[in-house]
């Protein structure tokens, strides 16, 4: 009797967490735009530095952490900030603490603000002793040294968008009169390539900024157009295509003491020879801009309209000249300077440069001279960032895939040996932020089985405290099962990784449709050591849904070296689309995947390649949805279209091979093609050019527009796009 009755109890627990996990998923839990999204995240941790001293903020409230013990002490609140800030109007009034930020690693300062408004409060003193009143202008940049803040001042149309310095003292100063629709300053250029992201960059000591100056008169508009008013107007966007006209970059310097501007004398600027040729070959484009320790050097990439030609070039801040060219590289393909120069804080006559020159990108130590000193890392795995440095050790911290192409994890890297130091614990993928010093770093992490965690890690001896270790947010829920594996790619040597999402209820005496989804494209992955291989939530949703997802990098994407990336140059498309069949061939091996039923779903590049593969393979793939697909690349940008294509005058062949022009006639399938309507990235005309093929070639896609909204879906209609893309799936895969 006793042995019955522990019997029955055992049973009753073991039936208790799978009644706790019978919730199911909604896109409102899923994606990014629901409104349940941010409670089915893993809890996050909000932390900073003030010197080496760990700061934890929250809404209300801003704490220290013991670096030894992990215990917190509350530092001030909100309230307070707001108190000593006498914080009694709208401007000046500090709604949360989550932005707070330390600048000033020996001085008990805080740095917290709104949209309208930052300040600086003395948290010791307990008063207020610095506020920018300006700093809500557009691409503002501030720098703590000299508290001189850039932006950019809309004046309306007929005066334009001027660049402005405000300097410590709130003495606003103009830097320019000219600025425009067609001339832009202090703004990103180049569309974004080649990591640059901002247009302006202090010195360290904020006496000096460096500032892109864009004319883009010359470049072709694309017709935007705004539906939203009673009467739709007219919104161009200067869009250069491949092999057309591009834009002219001239980089300025500021100097704040004595109010004056100067040009660096690049081959582009206006004061030089420039050929109006598509093919022009004297360096156009100006990258990764970085300023010498002193402030009296600058530093940065250029580029010719190849892309394979880069040099490492200086000037002089006080005078524009060419100083010196430290360091080229050429490639009969294209080249990528993906990284500005790092100088060691220890040694202002010594720099880090980051090249994949070797077929990996890796860390080369240089003299302002442009000799190389060394090799610093080395081996068939890539460095993804530079953290910073250690200065006690002279060590670099960096991120690498060292350990598994699909992890990344922390090392020292120490200067002088090139000796690395493993700081993780050598799995998932890892990502850490360094103290002032660079003696501690917060390692935020993940693995396929592990949310998220948060470790406190001594650089110096590795040693590591545990901060937080999340629970599983989904743990009251059915979830699938997420897979991992590799596969041969179709030149039968290279690996390629992949990832499967199954039903948590899979039956392999079963039959599933499978929806194979894509990107493909540069600079991107899908397949990660992460929490669930870094699966997408829309996978999940599929999959609790009675499908099975499968996600396969092919050559092409990155973080696995120069020949794999470059594999596609001037094809694109092509050997992508043979590796994802090398996907499909395993899929069809498996007895639990329906062969008649098999559908694929990508975005932007993954929606070229969406339709590429239906109309490739057009008795393979019975559903697609291709959102936001490229369909000819001469349609697209020149920048990232020239690197991987060349121009359409150099490399016709190419752009015909790949165009899906001329293959509209072949689809079979069911295809939706979803774009915004105001996408200014594959701008419409892709798919209403796809669309006008269909129409003569007798083929029937199906079509859905996004109005206001540009290249991905934003807020809540994102929720909407992927019940569009789920229904449409029901629809006809089913």
């Amino acid at each position: 009797m006793k042995i019955k009755n522990l019997l029955i109890l055992a049973l009753f627990s073991l039936s208790l967490p799978m009644a706790a996990q019978d919730k199911l998923f909604t896109l409102e839990d899923l994606n990014f735009g629901g409104t349940n999204y941010r409670n089915l995240q893993p809890q996050n941790l909000w932390l900073t530095w003030w010197g080496d001293q760990l700061i934890q903020t929250d809404v209300e409230e801003c704490y220290t952490i013991d670096t030894k013990t992990g215990k917190k002490k509350l530092l001030f609140t909100l309230d307070q900030i707001n108190q000593w800030a006498e914080s009694d109007d709208s401007i000046r009034f500090v709604r949360h603490l989550m932005n707070a930020t330390f600048p000033y690693p020996d001085k008990p300062l805080v740095a917290v603000g709104n949209r309208k408004a930052y300040i600086l409060v003395d948290f010791k003193a307990h008063r207020l002793v610095w506020q920018d009143s300006i700093s809500s202008q557009t691409a503002n940049d501030w720098n703590p040294q000299s508290r001189a803040t850039a932006y950019v001042k809309e004046l309306g149309e007929a005066k334009g968008c001027q660049l402005y310095v405000a300097d410590g003292q709130g003495r606003e100063r103009q830097l320019t009169t000219d600025g425009s629709r067609e001339i832009v300053y202090g703004r990103s250029v180049h569309r974004n390539e080649w990591g640059i992201d901002k247009g302006t960059f202090w010195s360290k000591d904020g006496q000096r900024l460096a500032f892109y100056r864009m004319d883009q008169s010359m470049v072709t508009d694309y017709p935007q157009v705004d539906i939203f008013p009673r009467s739709a107007t007219y919104e161009p966007d200067k869009y250069p295509m491949a092999g057309m006209t591009s834009h002219q970059v001239t980089v300025g310097i500021y100097d704040l003491p004595t109010g004056k501007t100067v040009y660096l004398n690049t081959p582009a600027s206006p004061s030089s020879v420039v050929s109006d040729s598509p093919a022009d070959t004297v360096p156009v484009y100006f990258t990764n801009i970085a300023w010498s320790p002193d402030g009296k050097t600058v530093y940065m990439f250029e580029l010719n309209r190849d892309q394979n030609d880069c040099r490492l070039v200086s000037y002089s801040a006080e005078t524009g000249q060419l100083l010196k060219e430290l360091y080229r590289e050429t490639s009969d393909k294209y080249v990528e300077p993906l990284h500005p120069i790092e100088f060691l804080p220890w040694d202002a006559t010594k720099f880090i440069l980051q090249s994949q020159r070797d077929g990996y990108n890796h860390l080369y130590l240089y003299n302002t001279e442009g000799k190389q000193l060394r090799q610093l890392t080395s081996g068939p795995w890539v460095v993804t960032s530079v953290l910073g440095f250690n200065r006690k050790t002279q060590s670099v911290i960096i991120a690498s895939n060292e350990l598994n192409p699909l992890q990344r994890n922390l090392f020292a890297v120490n200067i002088k040996t090139g000796k690395r130091t493993l700081l993780d614990n050598g799995k998932g993928v890892h990502r850490g932020t360094l103290s002032e010093s660079g003696a501690l770093l917060y390692d935020r992490y993940t693995e396929p089985d592990v949310p998220l965690n948060y470790d406190l890690v001594n650089t110096v001896n590795g040693k590591s405290l545990r901060l937080l270790t999340s629970e599983d947010p989904w743990k009251d829920y059915r979830q699938p099962l997420f897979e991992n594996g590799t596969l041969k790619a179709a030149d039968g040597t290279t690996d390629l990784y992949w990832r499967m999402v199954k039903p948590h209820d899979f039956d392999p005496t079963k039959k599933y449709p499978t929806v194979v989804y894509v990107y493909g494209g540069p600079h991107a992955h899908n397949v990660e050591a992460s929490w669930h291989w870094g699966s997408r939530s829309w996978e999940t949703y599929m999959a609790q849904k009675g499908y099975i997802l499968f996600i396969l990098d092919n050559r092409g994407s990155e973080n696995r070296g120069l020949a794999f990336e470059q594999a596609t140059f001037r094809q694109l498309g092509q050997i992508e689309m043979q590796d994802q069949m090398e996907g499909v061939k395993y899929l069809k091996s498996l007895p639990y995947v329906d062969t008649e039923r098999i559908g694929v779903h990508g975005w932007s590049f993954g929606g070229f390649m969406t339709i590429s593969l239906m109309t490739s393979y057009p008795d393979v793939f019975k559903v697609g949805v291709a959102g936001g697909p490229v369909i000819d690349w001469k349609w697209y940008e020149v920048m990232y279209g020239e690197r991987y294509m060349d121009t359409p005058q150099q490399n016709p062949e190419g752009y015909e091979k790949t165009s899906l022009i001329n293959k509209a006639k072949n689809l079979k399938g069911r295809l939706q093609i979803i774009t915004g309507y105001n996408d200014n990235t594959v701008v419409p005309q892709h798919c209403l050019s796809f669309l006008d093929a269909c129409i003569k070639a007798g083929t029937q896609p199906d079509f859905f527009a996004y109005p206001g909204e540009e290249h991905n879906m934003r807020g809540h209609a994102s929720v909407h796009l992927h019940e569009r893309i789920t229904q449409y799936f029901e629809d006809h895969l089913r």
